[in-house]
Protein backbone atom coordinates (compact mmCIF):
# COMPACT_ATOMS: atom_id res chain seq x y z
CA UNK A 1 0.00 0.00 0.00
CA UNK A 2 1.35 3.41 -0.99
CA UNK A 3 1.99 6.12 1.59
CA UNK A 4 2.43 9.87 1.36
CA UNK A 5 5.72 11.19 0.06
CA UNK A 6 8.06 12.59 2.74
CA UNK A 7 7.42 16.04 4.15
CA UNK A 8 8.80 18.88 2.07
CA UNK A 9 9.04 22.64 2.44
CA UNK A 10 8.11 25.18 -0.25
CA UNK A 11 10.91 26.47 -2.40
CA UNK A 12 8.93 29.70 -2.81
CA UNK A 13 5.85 31.36 -1.36
CA UNK A 14 4.24 34.72 -1.96
CA UNK A 15 0.97 36.62 -2.02
CA UNK A 16 -1.09 37.53 -5.07
CA UNK A 17 -3.45 40.47 -4.74
CA UNK A 18 -6.75 39.92 -6.51
CA UNK A 19 -9.74 42.20 -6.77
CA UNK A 20 -13.39 42.09 -7.69
CA UNK A 21 -12.78 40.13 -10.89
CA UNK A 22 -9.62 38.44 -9.55
CA UNK A 23 -7.57 40.22 -12.20
CA UNK A 24 -7.91 43.91 -11.37
CA UNK A 25 -7.20 45.68 -8.10
CA UNK A 26 -8.76 49.07 -8.73
CA UNK A 27 -10.80 49.08 -5.51
CA UNK A 28 -8.37 48.23 -2.74
CA UNK A 29 -11.22 47.89 -0.23
CA UNK A 30 -12.48 44.92 -2.23
CA UNK A 31 -9.19 43.06 -2.68
CA UNK A 32 -7.92 39.78 -1.31
CA UNK A 33 -4.35 38.61 -0.91
CA UNK A 34 -3.97 34.94 -1.78
CA UNK A 35 -1.23 32.92 -0.11
CA UNK A 36 0.54 30.76 -2.71
CA UNK A 37 3.33 28.25 -2.21
CA UNK A 38 5.37 26.18 -4.63
CA UNK A 39 7.01 22.86 -3.78
CA UNK A 40 8.85 20.04 -5.46
CA UNK A 41 10.54 20.40 -8.84
CA UNK A 42 10.18 23.85 -10.50
CA UNK A 43 10.67 22.15 -13.88
CA UNK A 44 8.28 19.30 -13.08
CA UNK A 45 4.68 18.54 -14.03
CA UNK A 46 2.57 21.48 -12.84
CA UNK A 47 -0.26 20.56 -10.47
CA UNK A 48 -2.54 22.85 -8.48
CA UNK A 49 -4.07 21.56 -5.24
CA UNK A 50 -7.58 22.81 -4.42
CA UNK A 51 -8.43 22.45 -0.74
CA UNK A 52 -11.82 21.66 0.71
CA UNK A 53 -14.32 23.55 2.79
CA UNK A 54 -15.31 26.00 1.55
CA UNK A 55 -13.37 27.78 4.23
CA UNK A 56 -10.54 25.45 5.12
CA UNK A 57 -6.96 25.95 3.95
CA UNK A 58 -3.92 24.02 2.82
CA UNK A 59 -1.84 21.91 5.18
CA UNK A 60 1.73 20.60 4.88
CA UNK A 61 0.45 17.06 4.25
CA UNK A 62 -1.27 18.26 1.07
CA UNK A 63 2.15 18.66 -0.54
CA UNK A 64 2.84 14.97 -0.09
CA UNK A 65 0.40 13.37 -2.54
CA UNK A 66 2.88 14.10 -5.33
CA UNK A 67 6.37 12.83 -6.12
CA UNK A 68 8.45 15.98 -5.45
CA UNK A 69 11.02 14.96 -8.04
CA UNK A 70 8.39 14.79 -10.77
CA UNK A 71 5.86 17.46 -9.83
CA UNK A 72 5.83 21.24 -9.56
CA UNK A 73 3.30 21.44 -6.73
CA UNK A 74 1.25 24.63 -6.32
CA UNK A 75 -0.95 25.13 -3.26
CA UNK A 76 -2.93 28.20 -2.27
CA UNK A 77 -5.40 29.24 0.39
CA UNK A 78 -8.69 30.37 -1.12
CA UNK A 79 -10.22 33.78 -0.37
CA UNK A 80 -10.65 34.33 3.36
CA UNK A 81 -8.98 31.00 4.18
CA UNK A 82 -5.82 29.97 5.99
CA UNK A 83 -3.00 32.41 5.42
CA UNK A 84 -4.83 34.43 2.78
CA UNK A 85 -5.89 37.90 3.81
CA UNK A 86 -8.18 39.23 5.11
CA UNK A 87 -9.09 36.07 7.00
CA UNK A 88 -12.76 35.18 6.94
CA UNK A 89 -13.68 37.90 4.43
CA UNK A 90 -16.96 37.32 2.60
CA UNK A 91 -16.90 40.37 0.32
CA UNK A 92 -16.19 39.30 -3.27
CA UNK A 93 -15.99 35.70 -2.12
CA UNK A 94 -17.98 33.47 -4.47
CA UNK A 95 -17.25 30.45 -6.62
CA UNK A 96 -16.90 32.66 -9.68
CA UNK A 97 -14.22 34.68 -7.89
CA UNK A 98 -12.36 31.52 -6.87
CA UNK A 99 -12.38 30.16 -10.42
CA UNK A 100 -10.87 33.41 -11.65
CA UNK A 101 -8.33 33.25 -8.83
CA UNK A 102 -7.10 29.86 -10.02
CA UNK A 103 -6.61 31.22 -13.50
CA UNK A 104 -4.91 34.35 -12.14
CA UNK A 105 -2.46 32.14 -10.20
CA UNK A 106 -1.69 30.12 -13.33
CA UNK A 107 -0.89 33.30 -15.21
CA UNK A 108 1.06 34.73 -12.26
CA UNK A 109 3.30 31.65 -12.26
CA UNK A 110 3.60 31.58 -16.08
CA UNK A 111 2.27 28.03 -16.28
CA UNK A 112 0.73 27.01 -19.60
CA UNK A 113 -1.35 24.04 -18.44
CA UNK A 114 -1.64 22.05 -15.26
CA UNK A 115 -3.11 19.02 -13.54
CA UNK A 116 -5.93 20.00 -11.17
CA UNK A 117 -6.25 17.98 -7.94
CA UNK A 118 -9.23 18.66 -5.68
CA UNK A 119 -11.08 16.93 -2.87
CA UNK A 120 -14.55 17.53 -1.43
CA UNK A 121 -15.30 21.22 -2.08
CA UNK A 122 -12.02 21.20 -3.99
CA UNK A 123 -13.56 18.71 -6.44
CA UNK A 124 -16.48 21.10 -7.00
CA UNK A 125 -14.11 23.97 -7.64
CA UNK A 126 -11.96 21.82 -9.93
CA UNK A 127 -14.98 20.97 -12.07
CA UNK A 128 -16.06 24.62 -12.20
CA UNK A 129 -12.56 25.70 -13.23
CA UNK A 130 -12.19 22.95 -15.84
CA UNK A 131 -15.55 23.78 -17.39
CA UNK A 132 -14.50 27.39 -17.84
CA UNK A 133 -10.81 26.91 -18.69
CA UNK A 134 -10.65 23.41 -20.17
CA UNK A 135 -7.79 24.35 -22.48
CA UNK A 136 -5.59 24.94 -19.42
CA UNK A 137 -6.25 21.55 -17.76
CA UNK A 138 -4.07 18.53 -18.54
CA UNK A 139 -5.98 16.26 -16.19
CA UNK A 140 -8.24 16.04 -13.13
CA UNK A 141 -7.86 13.97 -9.99
CA UNK A 142 -11.03 14.34 -7.94
CA UNK A 143 -11.74 12.95 -4.47
CA UNK A 144 -14.91 12.93 -2.38
CA UNK A 145 -17.16 14.39 -5.07
CA UNK A 146 -19.44 17.23 -3.97
CA UNK A 147 -21.85 18.33 -6.71
CA UNK A 148 -23.21 21.26 -4.67
CA UNK A 149 -26.82 20.57 -5.55
CA UNK A 150 -29.38 21.67 -3.00
CA UNK A 151 -29.96 18.05 -1.96
CA UNK A 152 -26.23 17.64 -1.32
CA UNK A 153 -26.25 20.62 1.04
CA UNK A 154 -29.49 19.41 2.63
CA UNK A 155 -27.87 16.04 3.35
CA UNK A 156 -25.46 17.81 5.66
CA UNK A 157 -27.71 20.48 7.15
CA UNK A 158 -31.27 19.09 7.33
CA UNK A 159 -32.91 16.49 9.54
CA UNK A 160 -33.73 14.18 6.62
CA UNK A 161 -30.08 13.65 5.69
CA UNK A 162 -27.06 12.47 7.67
CA UNK A 163 -29.03 13.26 10.81
CA UNK A 164 -30.80 9.94 10.29
CA UNK A 165 -27.46 8.15 10.66
CA UNK A 166 -26.02 10.34 13.43
CA UNK A 167 -29.11 11.33 15.47
CA UNK A 168 -27.15 11.95 18.67
CA UNK A 169 -24.76 14.40 17.03
CA UNK A 170 -27.64 16.07 15.18
CA UNK A 171 -29.63 16.54 18.37
CA UNK A 172 -26.59 18.11 20.01
CA UNK A 173 -26.26 20.50 17.06
CA UNK A 174 -29.85 21.75 16.98
CA UNK A 175 -31.34 21.21 20.46
CA UNK A 176 -30.73 24.79 21.64
CA UNK A 177 -32.12 26.36 18.46
CA UNK A 178 -35.75 27.54 18.20
CA UNK A 179 -38.00 24.56 17.51
CA UNK A 180 -39.15 26.18 14.27
CA UNK A 181 -35.57 26.16 13.00
CA UNK A 182 -34.48 22.67 14.00
CA UNK A 183 -35.58 20.84 10.85
CA UNK A 184 -33.78 23.32 8.59
CA UNK A 185 -31.25 24.99 10.89
CA UNK A 186 -28.69 26.41 8.46
CA UNK A 187 -29.72 30.05 8.80
CA UNK A 188 -30.12 29.85 12.59
CA UNK A 189 -26.71 28.20 12.95
CA UNK A 190 -25.14 30.93 10.83
CA UNK A 191 -26.78 33.67 12.92
CA UNK A 192 -25.47 32.22 16.18
CA UNK A 193 -22.01 31.58 14.79
CA UNK A 194 -21.84 35.18 13.54
CA UNK A 195 -23.12 36.61 16.83
CA UNK A 196 -21.18 39.45 18.42
CA UNK A 197 -21.67 37.68 21.75
CA UNK A 198 -18.58 35.51 22.04
CA UNK A 199 -20.22 32.95 24.33
CA UNK A 200 -23.02 32.28 21.82
CA UNK A 201 -20.66 32.19 18.87
CA UNK A 202 -18.12 29.87 20.49
CA UNK A 203 -20.81 27.51 21.76
CA UNK A 204 -22.20 27.13 18.24
CA UNK A 205 -18.72 26.68 16.78
CA UNK A 206 -18.11 23.78 19.15
CA UNK A 207 -21.43 22.20 18.14
CA UNK A 208 -20.61 22.54 14.44
CA UNK A 209 -17.19 21.02 14.91
CA UNK A 210 -18.72 18.15 16.88
CA UNK A 211 -21.26 17.49 14.11
CA UNK A 212 -18.71 17.63 11.29
CA UNK A 213 -16.11 15.55 13.12
CA UNK A 214 -18.57 12.73 13.70
CA UNK A 215 -19.48 12.59 10.01
CA UNK A 216 -15.86 12.80 8.89
CA UNK A 217 -14.50 10.27 11.39
CA UNK A 218 -17.47 7.94 11.09
CA UNK A 219 -15.72 4.89 12.56
CA UNK A 220 -15.24 6.44 16.00
CA UNK A 221 -17.87 8.84 17.32
CA UNK A 222 -16.49 11.68 19.43
CA UNK A 223 -17.83 13.92 22.17
CA UNK A 224 -17.37 17.64 22.54
CA UNK A 225 -14.60 16.90 25.04
CA UNK A 226 -12.60 15.45 22.14
CA UNK A 227 -12.84 18.64 20.08
CA UNK A 228 -9.98 21.12 20.13
CA UNK A 229 -10.80 24.42 18.46
CA UNK A 230 -8.12 26.17 16.42
CA UNK A 231 -7.70 29.88 15.93
CA UNK A 232 -9.06 29.98 12.38
CA UNK A 233 -11.93 27.48 12.86
CA UNK A 234 -14.58 30.16 13.23
CA UNK A 235 -13.62 31.96 10.03
CA UNK A 236 -13.60 28.65 8.18
CA UNK A 237 -17.03 27.67 9.53
CA UNK A 238 -18.55 31.03 8.63
CA UNK A 239 -17.30 30.77 5.05
CA UNK A 240 -18.64 27.22 4.71
CA UNK A 241 -22.06 28.19 6.03
CA UNK A 242 -22.11 31.31 3.83
CA UNK A 243 -21.45 29.23 0.73
CA UNK A 244 -23.97 26.59 1.79
CA UNK A 245 -26.68 29.21 2.27
CA UNK A 246 -26.09 30.32 -1.34
CA UNK A 247 -25.87 26.81 -2.86
CA UNK A 248 -22.18 27.48 -3.42
CA UNK A 249 -23.11 30.14 -5.98
CA UNK A 250 -23.59 27.59 -8.77
CA UNK A 251 -27.35 27.16 -8.67
CA UNK A 252 -27.65 28.43 -12.25
CA UNK A 253 -24.78 26.30 -13.59
CA UNK A 254 -25.32 22.70 -12.40
CA UNK A 255 -22.10 20.75 -12.78
CA UNK A 256 -23.61 17.65 -14.37
CA UNK A 257 -25.18 19.67 -17.17
CA UNK A 258 -21.79 20.82 -18.49
CA UNK A 259 -19.74 17.62 -18.48
CA UNK A 260 -19.61 17.51 -22.29
CA UNK A 261 -17.25 20.49 -22.26
CA UNK A 262 -14.61 18.53 -20.31
CA UNK A 263 -15.12 14.89 -21.33
CA UNK A 264 -11.82 14.97 -23.24
CA UNK A 265 -9.80 15.71 -20.07
CA UNK A 266 -8.16 12.61 -18.51
CA UNK A 267 -9.91 12.24 -15.17
CA UNK A 268 -9.71 10.00 -12.13
CA UNK A 269 -12.54 10.01 -9.57
CA UNK A 270 -11.85 8.54 -6.12
CA UNK A 271 -14.57 8.23 -3.49
CA UNK A 272 -14.97 6.39 -0.20
CA UNK A 273 -17.91 3.99 -0.03
CA UNK A 274 -18.63 5.08 3.57
CA UNK A 275 -18.32 8.81 2.90
CA UNK A 276 -20.86 10.36 5.29
CA UNK A 277 -20.21 13.96 4.20
CA UNK A 278 -20.64 13.46 0.46
CA UNK A 279 -22.53 10.21 -0.21
CA UNK A 280 -20.97 8.06 -2.92
CA UNK A 281 -24.01 8.55 -5.16
CA UNK A 282 -22.52 11.87 -6.21
CA UNK A 283 -19.36 10.23 -7.58
CA UNK A 284 -21.46 7.56 -9.27
CA UNK A 285 -23.71 10.13 -10.94
CA UNK A 286 -20.67 12.06 -12.15
CA UNK A 287 -19.19 8.90 -13.68
CA UNK A 288 -22.53 8.07 -15.33
CA UNK A 289 -22.43 11.44 -17.06
CA UNK A 290 -18.74 10.98 -17.87
CA UNK A 291 -18.00 7.41 -18.99
CA UNK A 292 -14.48 8.39 -20.09
CA UNK A 293 -13.51 9.16 -16.48
CA UNK A 294 -12.13 6.43 -14.25
CA UNK A 295 -14.13 5.88 -11.05
CA UNK A 296 -12.58 4.13 -8.05
CA UNK A 297 -14.90 3.50 -5.10
CA UNK A 298 -12.78 2.70 -2.05
CA UNK A 299 -14.40 0.18 0.26
CA UNK A 300 -14.40 0.89 4.00
CA UNK A 301 -13.13 4.42 3.43
CA UNK A 302 -14.81 7.69 4.34
CA UNK A 303 -14.46 11.32 3.39
CA UNK A 304 -11.00 12.38 4.49
CA UNK A 305 -7.93 12.09 2.31
CA UNK A 306 -5.58 10.89 5.05
CA UNK A 307 -7.12 7.46 5.59
CA UNK A 308 -4.61 4.80 4.46
CA UNK A 309 -6.80 3.44 1.67
CA UNK A 310 -7.48 6.92 0.33
CA UNK A 311 -3.81 7.85 0.47
CA UNK A 312 -2.97 4.71 -1.48
CA UNK A 313 -5.54 5.50 -4.18
CA UNK A 314 -4.62 9.18 -4.48
CA UNK A 315 -0.85 8.67 -4.59
CA UNK A 316 -1.33 5.92 -7.13
CA UNK A 317 -3.39 8.31 -9.24
CA UNK A 318 -0.70 11.01 -9.22
CA UNK A 319 1.99 8.42 -9.98
CA UNK A 320 0.01 7.04 -12.90
CA UNK A 321 -0.64 10.50 -14.30
CA UNK A 322 3.09 11.29 -14.17
CA UNK A 323 3.87 8.13 -16.17
CA UNK A 324 1.83 9.47 -19.07
CA UNK A 325 3.57 12.84 -19.22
Amino acid sequence: MLSLYPDIEPFHHDYLTVGNDALSVEDTAQTHQLYIEQCGNPAGIPVVFLHGGPGSGCRPSHRCFFDPELYHIILFDQRGCGRSRPQGALVNNTTAHLVQDIEAIRRHLSIDKWLVFGGSWGSTLALCYAQQFSERVTGLILRGIFLARQQDIDWFYREQGAAKIFPEAWQHLVEQLPISAQAQPLSAIYQQLSSDEKQISNAMLLKIQHWETNLIHWKNLVSTDDITLKEDDKAAAIIQLYYSMHQCFIENTPLLEHINTIRHIPTTIIHGRQDMVCPVEQAWLLSQSWPEAQLFIIEMAGHVANEPKMIDALVNATNEFAKGQ
